[in-house]
């Protein structure tokens, strides 16, 4: 037992035995308990309080309640101070544990109730709730089930113990990938009795967070066997077209491979919030020296004049102390300067901001059923200054949705129509064709009825050539297990147009043509690889011919194929740049006959090479180009990776907004980079796109220093250095280099796990903001994270990530803000978002209009919530020159208590939570009203020293005005005019409407509650002091309102409202003029917008249609993506599913089959068997709209 508590304290290897709880427990193994919540009963208060006193105004206040328990000091009772103080921590208290629980509920019903699995206990199976499960439990999932923990695999439902997983929660893929158990416990199957009797151990690597590598070994009946990652499922991925399988806990909880890519949740504070405790540090540095000079005058009064009130006031303490006393003293008078409501009203106009983004109903998605959802409400105007968004592509640019469009045969086009009149193709002739499959170009079918030769090969071909599994559990009923989600959709188009892959087996490939089904021989398969760009198959067709079927990137079989073909592929080349151009995925098929004695002679050659010890791959490569050559064109496909509604459009938008967005995405590099043609992100306009994908830190040094030297020719070369200069212990800012045209930078993972590393990340840095788009491709979690930790430590800007899947959990931790996006890979994301909604393009409104408004009227709110507190502390500062410097207050103390929380509180609340310098539909025509945000010129150090000033201006007038107009004067009675409380009265009353009549000013859309508010205010500014002033409350309590009748007499002299008249004007007429020569010398975007508005005299922009922008002569490498090797799998036989059941032949007038489980839109496949759009009617895509205005024109 020592050697356990050692064990713990540095795992280094895990030690794991089956069904043994008690052996297993004793080395304290993480439970699958998952704690998403930040406080618990205990830790809340203190760990509440200490988020709280590090706003550093709160702790000011602390230390202000502690001053005025001192009698000495104090002339403001304690509880002035401790009421506000614990109201103001109560109520964000009780805000933040709101947000806890809520967010806590939410998981716990996502992770805990819903998520059941049945577990082994007492040789029966029990169903359990995922928290519950423990290391080396054994446990049955089953079809389309997460996988709850990280699980060695034993058994599955499969032939040859398979199973078929989903993995996009980890690494975005939608493929399907195949793992397989063990002989030796597949052998177990689901017997329960052998499986609650298997003890056998595992030991196995430590927690850790690479997804790709996994050892360890498995002890049982003496023997040892290997495992690797083939043999383990992990938590995150989802179990597809597999009834069951059991497997063994190996990992638990925060332990599983998954959570240890999450990242540590941090405690998330907006610019403004850190930029406010820089602020009030000075602040607190004003009100010390504003002190020091009044207890200094204090001290000079005292040795000068006090001395003569001494028969009056007796005081035994000397000058000194005198002094001292004062300091303090003003220190509470003046703590104004930093009023505890600022912190207070921060928090509601928050709150109210938030539920804004709750309540659009333009950012809910209908089908479904999901609105968007402000999962925190301290970040809101960080949104309005975003500069780098980091975004996920599976599943948050795109839908995982492969759609077949159009395609090109022997030089003819299909799938050009005229939109508006379109109506989808009736395959209720094919009994066996998808209920999903939508195509709308009726001559297709006209074609493969009348039995042309090459329609028929074009879909012959598709249905011959890939390496996708078949399963067909009951008559008619087809299901496809493809590898790529490309190959899928081709082979389901094949599908319904009458050429149906059925089943196949090493040897043989049976599809059903038009109704006759009809058995392939299957020779060879020319597996597809990254090279090669193409696979091939060789078939002997039932008649006994020889045949080469071929599909690739258009460049690699252009260039083999025959002589012959040179017209058509020039027709179809113009075809590919069409599609092209619209952004979809192309292939060109080509076949060839083969003679039976040069193809024997061929194989043995192959037999060969295949089994040759050295130069193997070279030799086989040889004998593929040998063979593959002298093709004919048989003719293109097109297909379109779904993009999400309207992403083309909000990529345009962020970007005209001067957003950079980077695709961080665990897919293939092809796979990206045709994402980032289709959506616009790469263009071919741009000067050049770089790829770094070396294998080594020099040569990845050397491809980044290139990709520089390109964009900035006149770059020393000593200039790279600058790491070493910026590099310290402290990160500074690297500022933005000015680049001359448009550049795209593309990175792979393993090349940038060495820009990432701390001698290159600075040049890695510098290169990617110099370019237009970065598209990182197959990297991990953890390296999402790493980028984005990345840009927040050297640029000075602020960072969003967004994405949908458990893989991006870790990057939306690691931004400023984090999006989810609740789409189909699960909740991860969205629980651990800060932000929430259906669709990619909900991100334009989210930004240019939510968080513009929320950072425009949070900048707003400070500016004026500054002002008006700085104007109010002022005018006591210069009163103290005018009282002896006795700490005495300037105002009535019911004006002082009434100030902000009556006064002035609800029409600044008013403008912070209804103001709007345009609306909606201005702001989202004009996306550069976006660019102050995150240049932070609304509000800055520069913008509050300017409210400072004014400030000063303002109390000078303030102070000074109406003490010139009350001094010496009588009232119209001939009474005396100038004394104490009339004087303060005066002041009182020009205060409030001079900071009422700047509201206004800054006012840029006035609603009813804005009017209410404000004229309201004033009402009850004028109410409340006549009430106060009254006999009866002075009868009351003589010493609290002591200001008996001032109101009645003062404010009834015209001179006074001639002084209220002229100290406002005299306070807003700088302002009114430095605005108004501003905006004539140098107008702001704002002004302009506006001005352009106010010209226009229109609501709302007109809506426009919008039109895709593209054009593209780039044609995709490659639409299919599978590993290398997978053909090879196929034809070993160690992938074969259940053999097809005996199918019926012909082909039936009505009637269909019920479809295969992945379904998809207009001939959409997903490889994961969702529903995707149960609509029938579908609506055109805006690349189709375009398509057909551009034809109607003609």
């Amino acid at each position: 037992k020592c050697n356990f508590s050692l064990y713990f304290l540095l795992e280094v290897e895990r030690k794991i035995r089956a069904n043994d709880r008690e052996y297993n427990s004793s080395f304290k193994y993480a439970t699958n308990s998952i704690k998403t919540s930040k406080y618990n009963p205990f830790t809340f208060l203190p760990l509440n309080l200490f988020e709280q006193l590090q706003r550093i105004a709160n702790a000011y206040f602390l230390f202000l309640l502690i001053l005025q328990v001192i009698p000495a000091i104090s002339s403001l009772s304690w509880f002035t101070t401790v009421v506000p103080l614990v109201l103001v921590l109560s109520v964000t208290a009780a805000k933040d544990a709101i947000d806890d629980i809520v967010s806590t509920h939410v998981t716990n019903c996502v992770v805990c109730s819903r998520r059941k699995f049945f577990s082994l206990f007492h040789n029966r199976l029990i169903s359990e709730k995922w928290m519950n499960v423990q290391v080396g439990d054994i446990i049955q999932l089953e079809n389309n089930q997460f996988v709850t923990a990280d699980l060695f695999l034993l058994s599955s439902s499969e032939p040859l113990n398979l199973v078929y997983i989903e993995t996009a929660e980890l690494d975005g893929e939608t493929n399907l990938k195949v793992k397989q158990a063990l002989t030796v416990t597949g052998d177990m199957g689901d017997n329960l009795e052998a499986l609650a009797a298997f003890n056998g151990e595992v030991c196995c690597e430590p927690p850790n967070n690479r997804l790709d590598r996994f050892t360890g070994t498995l002890t049982f009946d003496s023997q040892k066997y290997s495992l690797d990652n083939e043999r383990v499922l992990l938590r995150g991925c989802t179990l597809r077209n597999t009834d069951w399988c059991f497997g063994l806990v190996l990992f638990a909880g925060p332990e599983t491979k998954l959570m240890q890519n999450c990242g540590k949740s941090t405690f998330k504070r907006t610019s403004i919030d850190r930029l406010m405790n820089v602020l009030v540090l000075f602040i607190f540095g004003l009100l010390a020296l504003m002190c020091i000079i009044l207890a200094v005058g204090n001290g000079i009064w005292e040795n000068h004049a006090g001395s003569k009130f001494n028969a009056f006031l007796p005081r035994e303490e000397n000058t000194v102390f005198l002094a001292f006393l004062t300091f303090w003293s003003y220190i509470i008078i003046l703590n104004t300067v930093v009023p505890i409501s600022l912190y207070v009203s921060m928090e509601v106009i928050r709150l109210g901001n938030s539920y804004y983004i709750n309540w659009d109903r333009n950012m809910y998605h209908a089908r479904t059923d999901t609105p968007a959802e402000a999962r925190t409400t301290t970040l809101n105007e960080e949104l309005g200054q975003i500069k780098y968004i980091f975004s996920d592509k599976t599943g948050t640019l795109t839908q995982n949705i492969m759609t077949f469009n159009k395609c090109s045969i022997n030089g003819k086009s299909y799938g050009d129509l005229v939109y508006q009149e379109m109506t989808p193709v009736d395959f209720s002739f094919n009994r066996l064709a998808d209920p999903k499959f939508f195509f709308y170009d009726h001559t297709l079918v006209e074609a493969i009825k009348l039995g042309l030769p090459d329609v028929h090969a074009f879909f012959r071909l598709l249905a011959l050539c890939h390496t996708v599994m078949a399963e067909e559990k009951r008559e008619g009923d087809l299901v496809y297990q493809a590898q790529s989600p490309d190959e899928g959709a081709l082979v389901t188009a094949a599908r319904n147009f009458g050429f149906v892959f059925r089943s196949r087996s090493p040897e043989t490939v049976t599809i059903e043509e038009m109704g006759i089904q009809r058995s392939y021989e299957l020779l060879a398969i020319l597996d597809f690889n990254n090279v090669r760009k193409r696979m091939s198959v060789i078939v002997r067709n039932p008649e006994g011919k020889l045949s080469l079927y071929c599909k690739g990137a258009d460049t690699i079989i252009y260039e083999r194929l025959h002589p012959s073909c040179s017209e058509v592929m020039k027709v179809t080349t113009e075809h590919l740049n069409e599609f092209a151009g619209e952004g979809l995925r192309t292939l060109v098929l080509a076949y060839k006959d083969l003679d039976e004695e040069y193809f024997s002679e061929w194989k043995q050659r192959h037999h060969e090479s295949s089994v040759a010890l050295e130069d193997r791959e070279e030799k086989l490569e040889k004998l593929y180009e040998e063979i593959e050559k002298d093709m004919m064109l048989i003719g293109a496909t097109a297909i379109e990776d779904k993009l999400q509604d309207g992403v083309a459009q909000t990529i345009e938008q962020l970007a005209k907004a001067e957003i950079k967005i980077w695709v961080l995405t665990g897919d293939k590099q092809e796979t990206a980079e045709n994402i980032g043609y289709s959506c616009n992100l790469l263009r071919e306009e741009m000067n050049d796109v770089f790829i770094v994908a070396a294998n080594s830190p020099k040569e990845v040094r050397q491809e980044l220093r290139d990709a520089h030297l390109k964009m900035c020719p006149d770059t020393e070369q000593d200039k790279f250095l600058i790491p070493e200069i910026i590099l310290g212990n402290t990160p500074k800012v690297v500022q933005d280099e000015n680049v001359n045209g448009e550049y795209g930078l593309v990175i792979n993972g393993h090349s940038l796990a060495f820009a990432l590393e701390s001698n290159m990340e600075l040049e890695f840095l510098r290169t990617a903001c110099m370019c237009k788009t970065v598209i990182c491709c197959r990297v991990t979690p953890l390296q999402k994270a790493q980028v984005v930790e990345l840009v927040k430590k050297y640029k000075k800007a602020v960072t969003l990530a967004i994405g949908d899947g458990a893989n991006d959990v870790s990057m939306i931790k690691a931004a400023h803000i984090g999006v989810g996006i609740s789409g189909q890979e699960g909740m991860q994301a969205v629980l651990s978002s800060d932000f929430s909604f259906a669709q990619f393009r909900f991100l334009q409104r989210l930004l240019l209009v939510h968080g513009r408004w929320s950072y425009l009227r949070m900048c707003k709110f400070l500016r004026y919530f500054f002002y008006k507190n700085f104007t109010f502390t002022f005018v006591h500062f210069w009163y103290a020159f005018f009282c002896g410097f006795s700490a005495q207050t300037v105002y009535d103390e019911g004006f002082i208590t009434l100030y902000n929380l009556v006064y002035t509180a609800l029409p600044v609340l008013g403008m912070s939570l209804f103001d709007q310098d345009v609306n909606a539909g201005w702001s989202l025509e004009y996306p550069q009203l976006y660019v102050p945000g995150q240049l932070s010129q609304y509000f800055s150090k520069r913008a509050f020293m300017m409210c400072a000033l004014h400030s000063w201006y303002s109390s000078l007038v303030l102070f000074f005005v109406p003490y010139a107009a009350t001094y010496d004067t009588a009232r119209d009675d001939g009474k005396d005019g100038a004394d104490y409380q009339s004087f303060a009265l005066i002041t009182q009353t020009c205060l409030t409407v001079t900071v009422c009549v700047q509201l206004g000013l800054d006012l840029s859309y006035w609603t009813v509650v804005n009017h209410l508010f404000v004229w309201g205010s004033l009402g009850m500014f004028f109410i409340l002091t006549f009430t106060m002033y009254t006999d009866g409350l002075f009868r009351l309590h003589p010493s609290f309102f002591a200001f008996i009748g001032t109101a009645r007499n003062c404010l009834n002299q015209p001179n006074v409202w001639l002084t209220v008249a002229l100290t406002a004007i005299l306070c807003v007429l700088p302002v009114v003029a430095y605005r108004f020569f501003y905006s004539q010398i140098s107008p702001t975007i704002n002004d302009k917008v506006r001005y352009k508005v106010c010209q226009m005299k229109e609501p709302a922009p007109r809506p426009r249609r919008t039109r895709l922008t593209r054009r593209s002569t780039r044609r995709s490498g490659y639409a299919f993506s599978h590993a290398h090797g997978y053909g090879d799998l196929v034809t070993s036989g160690r992938f074969l599913r259940r053999h097809a059941l005996t199918p019926s032949t012909g082909l039936i007038p009505t009637g269909r089959s019920p479809g295969f489980k992945p379904t998809g839109r207009s001939a959409g496949y997903s490889p994961v068997g969702r529903e995707q759009n149960p609509k029938q009617k579908v609506e055109p895509t805006s690349l189709q709209m375009f398509r057909a205005v551009k034809d109607g024109s003609f």
